[in-house]
């Protein structure tokens, strides 16, 4: 009776995997439910099957296409908000580099870099709380304009809350056209690990820019305490607000910070995570960013077949990565191609309305919280 009942159970998940991913292939959505179904998968076999569809989604909406981007720290340390996980935190004595806003050269080195490399976006990044209108702002803009006319790389920027419409419109009217700001975690955990802005303001702030018509680098960091129905939430807070660029981050512990002593993932939870993601966000670019080097190390490769079709490259805000040269070289081996020019097609970003003053996006956190 055991052996008939093992059995069965063999067939049974690998079906269910199986059913869930025909219909996201055809086009369809996994509800919440059937999402945590996916995250509490244990038996190693099962996480493989669950992989191996990743790798199948993936494929099917993105071809062999991976999109590579990279980031410049433009403004280091002494930053007011007490996220429990950032070395820049003024709140920790992590050592981490400060300075203040960065000259246009290393910023102009930065994107050749990226052009050598092939690199498609170079994100201009600044620990602050946020931009408000001011000579900051001005200083800004003309960084994103000065990345915009040196070539093929495309100037991104991940800059913080943003408090107004004004200040949005400004960023479009530089010529940025992707701005990351991470969710983080979900709604109930957010309080966990930030409490000097909430959830709701990081809301609000992706709800300007869709307005303002730009695309949206939005995702989280895994490995902070949080469970794996946090994990599934998140990805259903990204599904609601439509980002384009979906990152995932493996918490890289770093002394000094409150999350210093954070148990690490399990390297198969991580990549199982990704899967999961990509089941959720089937057409999204899910990138794998901070801490893949240290968490996954051999299994780096193994992304790609999870569902990742992302990759930052380069050094990260405070900590390092592998040589570009290896992580090109890993997509060469895996029959991969780096040469990503544009958004996907059936991804219109922006707010895809044309009313400015009533336009639903700026209701973008009562949708998500709903």
């Amino acid at each position: 009776m055991s052996a008939a009942k093992v059995d069965a159970n063999v067939s049974e998940i690998p079906a269910r995997i199986a059913e869930l991913g025909q219909r996201v292939l055809g086009g369809g959505q996994v509800t919440r439910e059937e999402a945590l179904e996916l995250f509490a998968l244990e038996d190693s076999a099962d996480i493989h099957t669950l992989l191996s569809w990743g790798n199948r989604i993936r494929e099917h909406f993105k071809g062999n296409k991976i999109h590579l981007c990279s980031i410049v720290n433009a403004k280091a340390g002494a930053c007011s908000e007490n996220c429990s996980f950032c070395s820049q935190s003024a709140a920790y004595q992590t050592g981490s580099p400060r300075y203040s806003f960065v000259d246009p050269e290393p910023v102009a080195e930065a994107g050749e870099e990226a052009n050598r490399n092939g690199v498609t976006a170079v994100g201009l990044v600044a620990a602050w709380r946020g931009l408000k209108e001011g000579p900051m702002l001005d200083e800004v803009c003309d960084r994103i304009r000065e990345m915009k006319d040196q070539g093929q790389t495309r100037p991104d920027a991940s800059l913080g809350l943003i408090e107004s419409q004004e200040v949005a419109n400004r960023l479009k009217e530089a010529g940025l056209e992707c701005y990351g700001h991470n969710l983080e975690s979900s709604e109930r955990f957010f309080p966990e690990h930030c409490t000097t802005h909430t959830f709701e303001d990081r809301l609000r702030t992706i709800g300007f820019l869709k307005k303002a018509g730009i695309k949206i680098c939005s995702g989280g960091i895994i490995g902070m305490g949080e469970t794996r129905e946090d994990r599934c939430d998140l990805a259903m807070s990204l599904r609601e607000i439509d980002a384009s660029v979906v990152p995932v981050n493996i918490l890289n512990p770093i002394e000094g910070t409150p999350l210093e002593k954070q148990e690490p993932l399990p390297p198969l939870e991580i990549l199982k995570t990704i899967a999961c993601f990509r089941f959720i966000l089937p057409r999204k670019e899910i990138m794998i960013a901070g801490g893949r080097t240290v968490n996954l190390r051999d299994l780096q490769c193994m992304v790609f077949q999870a569902g990742a079709s992302a990759l930052m490259v380069g050094n990260y805000l405070t900590t390092l990565n592998q040589p570009v040269e290896k992580d090109l070289q890993m997509l060469r081996d895996l029959g991969l191609d780096p040469d990503w020019t544009e958004f996907d097609p059936n991804d219109a970003g922006g707010c895809g309305c044309d009313e400015k003053e009533s336009c639903a996006t700026t209701e973008v956190s009562e949708t998500v919280m709903a």
